[in-house]
């Protein structure tokens, strides 16, 4: 079974996101340990970019502050090892298909995509989120994260109708369900049948699917995974580093202990 099948093994999954090195890359693993403590089952790790497309403000923001802060994708490299000297949870990187081919060019590799994902594999990361690659262009990605033994995440999204069948049949580790129109961010409300396209999914697939985007409060979270597998939420732990800063991974861990438990009820 892979690290990130055992997410899912004892019930709903939650996973938290965060942008790695904001506000700094200490803060970061400190935030990590808290949520992995506090019960988070699987953790999906931003690797900065300056044009992140699919988020909203909140992480946009972060991403600004990390890269100020001379965050690159050697030094995200360099704490995920350090972290895995302690933790053995499922980590996913999200990142953007420029960050893996530029990542291939500074290292004087023939393949961006190999140099970056044979790296992954070697540090201990489960799999790899792009939100801006299309399901038609995997293929780019997909031989060399299986190469290495390192999933290639399928995104499905209330516009993505009639193809859900097909990306569920061919997805694997997990699938990662966008539950509204638009980029991340909190919301009050979700409109979206989410139930018929989980229902799609199963009829298809035995992949597990969480849902992500606009998720934020305990109840929220609960709603999600009592119709899925788990649930997703970034822009909510964002802001708490934004407020407190360096200081935030204790509240990180409270924050997280409340999705927790919420889930765990169901």
């Amino acid at each position: 079974m892979s690290r990130i099948a055992e997410a899912f093994k004892n019930g709903k999954a939650f996973i938290p996101f965060i942008t790695c090195g904001d506000p700094d890359l200490e803060t970061t693993k400190a935030a990590v340990k808290a949520m992995v403590e506090n019960g988070a089952d699987l953790i999906e790790l931003g690797i900065p970019f300056s044009d992140p497309t699919a988020e909203g403000p909140v992480i946009q923001g972060a991403n600004v502050r990390a890269l100020s802060g001379g965050v690159t994708t050697d030094k995200v490299f360099a704490m995920v090892r350090e972290l895995r000297e302690e933790l053995s949870v499922p980590m996913v990187f999200m990142t953007y298909a420029n960050v893996v081919y530029s990542y291939g060019v500074k290292s004087g590799s023939d393949s961006g995509a190999e140099a970056f994902i044979r790296t992954c594999s070697e540090i201990g990361i489960d799999g790899l989120v792009l939100p801006d690659v299309p399901f038609e262009e995997r293929e780019e990605f997909l031989p060399v994260c299986r190469k290495y033994g390192v999933d290639l995440i399928s995104f499905i999204a209330p516009t993505s109708e009639n193809r859900i069948a097909m990306i569920a049949k061919e997805a694997e580790g997990f699938i990662y369900i966008v539950s509204s129109l638009g980029v991340t961010g909190e919301r009050s409300e979700f409109n979206t049948d989410l139930a018929s396209i989980v229902k799609l999914i199963r009829e298809n697939s035995d992949t597990p699917c969480a849902i992500g985007f606009g998720i934020s409060t305990p109840e929220q979270a609960a709603k999600m995974s009592a119709i899925s597998d788990g649930a997703i939420i970034g822009s909510a732990i964002i802001r708490l580093l934004e407020r407190y800063g360096k200081d935030a991974p204790e509240k990180i861990g409270e924050y997280v202990k409340s999705i927790t438990t919420a889930i765990r009820e169901l």
